[in-house]
């Protein structure tokens, strides 16, 4: 190995190096930091307001809270995921053409850039969850805390399957408006998020029930928001707690354990195949 090769950085150095700049620049955005005070205040609502509906009053406990949380979370940690991802992984085509143009791997930079953004997210994220969870501790005590870190990590992983879909949609529409990117995020949220149960679920409704069970299964499996919607209510309150998709899937696994072990399966796929086919269009567009 002659001396240029030993200065060259080598491609865990680059991934540090993009990480701590998208970090610092997502840390001043002035969106993560909307992200973070909206994402704060309606944990905060969220956790004080749980027995609202009931006719009572006051904080709830862990386990009730990261139920009510829940759906909050499957709202808005994906949507800002896109969003963010889409802003962040979509430079200007000036930029892009000074940044790529460097004797560093592309692959690289993405996954560098992926990194620092995720963890820019989380923290936001953990700022939120932390305020929640100290006023509910303070009020209620620390029964349930264990449903409440399966949440926490539950909308971690919802952040990294999201950024690495943002990657996909940012290596395809490289060099093109950043609005039509962002319309594409809006889409693949509604589409993850709102449409995809009402169609599954709907489609059963007209099957006969060994091929709607079959569906549900799938269902259940394909999406990455109903996955980990399943997995953390599977955590927080075993079967107790179920909707028609959950229960099918535990019903052909057989068990809970069989059932986390796909849900985890799937959830990887979700981050690493997105992210992947990212990295091959990144490598091979003409910049």
């Amino acid at each position: 190995m002659n001396a240029i090769e030993k200065r060259l950085p080598t491609p865990l150095s680059i991934v540090r190096l993009c990480a701590a700049q998208e970090r610092a620049l997502a840390v001043r955005s002035r969106w993560t930091q909307i992200f973070t005070a909206v994402f704060t205040a309606l944990a905060l609502a969220v956790a004080g307001s749980g027995y609202i509906l009931s006719g009572g009053y006051g904080v709830q406990d862990f386990s009730r809270a990261t139920v009510s949380l829940v759906q909050l979370v499957l709202l808005l940690v994906p949507l800002s995921a896109l969003l963010l991802g889409v802003m962040a992984l979509l430079p200007d085509r000036g930029n892009a053409e000074l940044l790529y143009s460097q004797p560093v791997s592309r692959s690289a930079v993405l996954f560098g850039t992926m990194l620092g953004l995720f963890e820019a997210l989380v923290a936001a994220q953990g700022m939120g969850f932390g305020a929640a969870g100290l006023a509910i501790y303070s009020q209620a005590g620390e029964q349930g805390l264990g449903s409440f870190a399966a949440l926490v990590a539950m909308s971690a992983a919802l952040t990294a399957v999201f950024l690495a879909i943002a990657a996909l949609i940012c290596a395809g529409t490289f060099g093109q408006r950043r609005t039509r990117a962002l319309a594409l995020a809006i889409v693949v949220w509604f589409a993850a998020v709102v449409l995809f149960d009402v169609v599954a679920i709907g489609i059963a409704s007209l099957l006969r029930s060994g091929h709607a069970s079959r569906l549900l299964i799938v269902a259940a499996l394909v999406n990455p928001v109903d996955a980990l919607r399943t997995g953390t209510l599977l955590a927080i309150e075993g079967t107790a707690a179920f909707g028609a998709s959950s229960l099918a899937l535990l019903r052909f696994t057989g068990g809970a354990p069989a059932a986390a072990l796909l849900i985890v399966a799937s959830t990887l796929l979700w981050i690493l195949v997105p992210a992947w086919l990212a990295s091959r269009r990144l490598s091979r567009a003409d910049i």
